[in-house]
């Protein structure tokens, strides 16, 4: 990752660490105010896309070092929260229709 435009280790660290946050609150937040388990699961799935459209359009603003002025986004990353965001619909999905699903 040494080349212009890439990140460091801990951007690096930090693009991979802030989708599980957001999971985290959602779930403590959907646990506190017990709402249901496919409006939870809802909520997360909208969550990845948002981080995945974050992650392409201002990849810039969440890396530390101000001396690259064009960050490329982490493709990988943002296929892997799409895919996560699509098995967290389908979930939702399952789980609004049969609510004895819901193993969570």
């Amino acid at each position: 990752m040494s080349h212009p435009g890439s990140v460091d280790i801990i951007d690096f660290l930090a693009f991979t660490i802030y989708p599980f946050i957001a999971l985290g609150i959602i779930e403590l937040i959907s646990r506190g105010i017990k709402l249901s388990s496919w409006k939870k699961l809802s909520i997360q799935g909208v969550a990845m896309i948002i981080l995945s459209i974050i992650y392409v359009v201002f990849p810039a603003l969440i890396v530390t070092r101000e001396e690259y002025s064009h960050v490329e986004p982490l493709w990988m990353s943002i296929v892997v929260m799409l895919a996560l965001a699509a098995t967290l619909f389908f979930q939702a999905k399952r789980t609004k229709l049969d609510p004895t699903k819901a193993e969570y």
